[in-house]
């Protein structure tokens, strides 16, 4: 049986990650927050703006905007970044 979480993106009892994303407090708060389903969406989504802002993963400003983002996806704040070139469905 898989683990559940209540996801803080859907609001509802979701299937959580198999494992903490990332070491530390931080990677251990995602786990008990966010679900399986969400955490792929954000990769996908943090792909698309590593893309398209063309940012260097490994500057700490690229970084910073990253972990914000990250933050605003999860919280469905309204100031999420979007990708330019990526269109509506």
């Amino acid at each position: 049986m898989s683990r559940q979480v209540f996801c803080r993106k859907y609001q509802q009892e979701m299937e959580g990650l198999a494992f903490a994303p990332f070491p530390g407090p931080k990677g251990q708060e995602l786990f008990d927050t966010v679900s399986k389903q969400a955490w792929g969406e954000w990769l996908k989504h943090q792909t698309t703006l590593i893309n398209e802002k063309r940012l260097n993963v490994f500057e700490a400003d690229a970084k910073k905007f990253l972990e914000e983002q990250r933050e605003k996806f999860f919280n469905n704040d309204e100031s999420l970044e979007k990708a330019e070139g990526l269109k509506p469905e």
